[in-house]
């Protein structure tokens, strides 16, 4: 449902039509999560109150409670131009390490497979 149309193989455009059609709430839904995956990239923070006033009433109205009552997090990653992508990059190959030894080893081993796999 977050694919775009064009992506999406003949078996996947028939389900997708089915869904259109028998559950109107889930267009809506991907309709809100569209609108706030372009507000984040489109950088326009006065799309945030509206967006919030939708979100609230419809099936992702968890995540729109969340991110109001983290508002201040989300008006600064919608306007400020930092990103920590390049650390949560950093941390996931980290954890992937760590579980890749099943416990095995100990902190000398696992800095000898991150500076090794760097």
């Amino acid at each position: 449902m977050t694919n775009g149309r064009d992506n999406l193989s003949k078996s996947e455009t028939v389900t997708v039509a089915a869904i259109v059609g028998g559950v109107p709430l889930l267009v809506e839904a991907r309709e809100i999560v569209a609108g706030f995956q372009a507000m984040v990239r489109k950088k326009t923070l006065a799309d945030l109150e509206p967006w919030l006033e939708r979100a609230r009433s419809s099936l992702v109205a968890s995540f729109a409670n969340g991110v109001l009552k983290d508002r201040s997090a989300v008006s600064a990653a919608i306007t400020l131009p930092w990103s920590n992508g390049q650390t949560e990059g950093q941390i996931i190959k980290l954890k992937l390490v760590k579980r890749q030894m099943y416990g095995r080893g100990k902190l000398d081993l696992l800095q000898a497979r991150v500076i090794g796999a760097g």
